[in-house]
């Protein structure tokens, strides 16, 4: 029976992976992997916006299946499908008296449309997800401190935790959250005097090395990007900027997981207080971040996915309490809500099956229309000015052979790419006010149905620097 079980979730498994994929082939780019394609051109040890993984990422599906959308989010499938079997193993390792809370984890993981979405975009918050997992995987299997083994699970969480960092600076709270673990945690406290600890985080600073030397070259502008978020408050909108995030969780998550989550932390920190050590690492990993989003959004606007580390650890907490009670009754319900919210998320992106106008439509404005755009665009230049980066990028990707892509603004001045400019025949492309289109305009459609306007003007001669010349998918790099 087991053996069978086990069989009909690794067919289940497989059957989500190829539909992610499936999706990742069929969907056009959003402007922000538009944009993280063009890192993957220009490899360096750090961008303005983010580290570097996420530009490997895409280099490295790129080169197992060429210049297409599906490579571009080809490594993003897979790791999903990886990270919640890792899950599953450390929920089993945590809770040896709850079996299946790991796997229960895995499947509530799984049905969140934060991570349905979440496996087929390429962007930073994939590998950030990936590694955070592989983190919790390896301290869930560090042993009590008496045991005369376990330095090689540390090592494997600091290498994980610093290629975690390379993905997204969030990845921060991993360190804090295995310190605190420790300290907090009367069996595991020994390893404190120890080197597997102290080496693990030598690892870790060694991995992420690069992306703060890149930033001593640049001036600290990442970091200073990143961290002055930190600086925009506005007081008088707090009680919005917190209904914002909790709301939005409650959406990401769907209602019914995120409530068995919240009541999953609950029950852990009660365990926790008992002195339980796998509670306390899943409340490590988690209230320092939850705390810290929710005292920035006292002043500022928290972005919806900013809070997915929180899920890993919230979901093992989850499946822990849902063995018995009114919670293992809501078990099945959470899953096939979150599994069906899951699937009109897909369903919206590839058809519009809401009746939301396109205009307002996240999944119009971000995927529909990319490809057609470029294609007119080049019917009517051969190069072709943007200061949008995301729009730029776009372009760059979908431009047909023959069109020149350039990008005009600050931020490309970071790149390693080749400066230039278009000539006396370049244009120019903009975005226009859906009030402003006329008879000249270029409109990004959903079918039949307008989502954007652009127009084309004559490009200044020369481009005020810095201008940068993308890379192409019909061109070699």
């Amino acid at each position: 029976m087991r053996q069978r079980r086990l069989l009909l979730l690794a067919a289940l498994l497989a059957a989500l992976t190829g539909l992610r994929l499936l999706l990742a082939t069929l969907l056009p780019l959003v402007p922000d992997e538009a944009y993280y394609w063009v890192w993957s051109h220009a490899l360096a040890p750090g961008y303005l916006d983010a580290p570097p993984m996420i530009a490997l990422w895409i280099r490295a599906g790129i080169w197992l299946g060429g210049q297409n959308a599906a490579s571009v989010r080809l490594l993003g499938p897979l790791a999903a499908a990886l990270g919640v079997v890792l899950l599953a193993d450390a929920g089993r390792s945590l809770f040896p008296a709850h079996p299946r809370a790991g796997l229960r984890a895995a499947l509530l993981l799984s049905a969140t449309p934060l991570l349905g979405a979440g496996a087929v975009l390429a962007t930073p918050d994939t590998p950030l997800l990936f590694f955070w997992t592989v983190t919790l995987w390896a301290l869930a299997h560090v042993p009590q401190a008496s045991s005369r083994h376990g330095g090689g699970w540390f090592l494997l969480a600091g290498l994980a935790g610093g290629c975690a960092l390379d993905a997204k600076y969030t990845a921060a709270f991993l360190p804090v959250g295995a310190l605190l673990w420790l300290l907090l945690t009367p069996s595991r406290r020994g390893w404190l005097a120890r080197p597997a600890p102290w080496l693990a985080a030598l690892l870790a600073l060694a991995v992420f090395a690069p992306v703060i030397g890149w930033n001593l070259a640049h001036g600290g502008a990442s970091f200073i990007k990143q961290g002055g978020r930190l600086a925009d408050f506005d007081w008088g909108r707090a009680w919005q900027f917190e209904a914002e995030l909790i709301g939005g969780q409650i959406g990401l998550a769907s209602p019914l997981i995120w409530l068995l989550c919240l009541v999953g932390l609950i029950r852990a920190a009660r365990a926790a207080w008992r002195g339980d050590a796998g509670a306390t690492l899943l409340l490590c990993l988690t209230l320092p971040a939850a705390l810290v989003f929710l005292e920035h959004a006292s002043g500022d606007r928290v972005q919806g996915n900013w809070p997915a580390i929180l899920y890993p650890g919230a979901t093992l907490a989850a499946g822990m309490a849902t063995g018995d009670g009114w919670r293992a009754r809501l078990f099945a319900p959470a899953l096939g809500l979150g599994a069906a919210l899951t699937a009109l998320v897909y369903a919206q992106a590839l058809w519009g099956v809401l009746p939301v106008p396109p205009t307002r439509d996240p999944t119009a404005l971000q995927m529909a229309g990319w490809p057609a755009l470029a294609r007119a665009i080049g019917a009517r230049t051969n190069c072709v000015v943007a200061r949008n980066y995301g729009l730029a990028s776009e372009l760059a990707f979908y431009a047909p052979p023959g069109l020149r892509v350039i990008a005009a603004a600050p931020r490309w001045a970071l790149f390693r790419l080749p400066a230039g400019g278009c000539g006396a025949d370049g244009m120019a492309v903009h975005r226009l006010h859906p009030s402003a289109p006329d008879s000249g305009s270029l409109i990004r459609r959903r079918g039949a149905a307008a989502v954007a306007a652009y127009g084309l003007s004559r490009a200044p001669t020369p481009i005020a620097p810095p201008a940068r010349v993308l890379p192409l998918r019909h061109a070699p790099d």
